[in-house]
């Protein structure tokens, strides 16, 4: 049995359409295990689960979708335009995230991984960054991300300025960083970039 007291829970955030899920990816290939808290709030908020029933029970049956299952674009607009609200699902939400999350990084730990990233979005926001042994931020220049998001998600420029202005600002992620990836070139820069992160993660561990 593993005793996990050599292992490394390394986070990997960054702001929307900065490239966090591009250096995921790349991780992955590379063999990084990673642990991806959007599809670990799927998992959670699955059909039949008790998370999904703690949202209905708060925000109403009219946020499932005609296959009964979560509707999570629904309860984004729904949640973005009431502060409140954003609070009452995150207060739902996270705690059930946090736990589902450690438990896959300590699963992983007892298959002998070494290194386990944690891609979140919200890592800083929450203050779970604090917990982990490294935080890894990806960042860009603030028009290459506005043309990213509008191309991206084909929204107008007041509707991804809304969007970007809805989180934390990158500035305080850095500082909070251990290492930061500016990504404002191209993909085969971000995969030098991230490639040599995860050897010198490596070498370190």
């Amino acid at each position: 049995m593993n005793n996990h007291s050599d292992n490394k829970l390394i986070g990997l955030t960054g702001n929307i359409a900065c490239g966090k899920s591009a250096v995921a990816a790349i991780l992955r290939k590379l063999g990084a295990p990673v642990i991806d808290a959007d599809q670990v709030s799927r998992d959670v908020t699955a059909p039949g689960t008790a998370g999904l029933r703690s949202v209905i029970s708060a925000f109403g049956e009219e946020i499932l979708d005609a296959n009964d299952q979560l509707d999570r674009k629904k309860l984004r607009a729904l949640v973005f335009a009431d502060p409140q609200k954003r609070k009452q699902l995150e207060a739902i939400l996270h705690p059930l995230i946090t736990a589902e999350s450690l438990e896959r990084a300590m699963d992983a730990f007892d298959q002998n991984q070494k290194l386990v990233i944690y891609e979140a979005p919200l890592l800083v926001e929450t203050g779970r960054d604090k917990d982990l042994h490294g935080l890894i931020c990806v960042i860009c220049k603030p028009e290459i991300q506005l043309k990213r998001l509008m191309d991206r998600d084909q929204i107008p420029l007041a509707e991804a300025r809304q969007f970007i202005a809805s989180q934390a600002p990158q500035e305080l992620k850095m500082k909070r960083a251990t290492w930061v990836i500016e990504n404002n070139g191209s993909l085969e820069a971000l995969q030098e970039k991230t490639t040599k992160l995860w050897h010198q993660l490596n070498t370190v561990a």
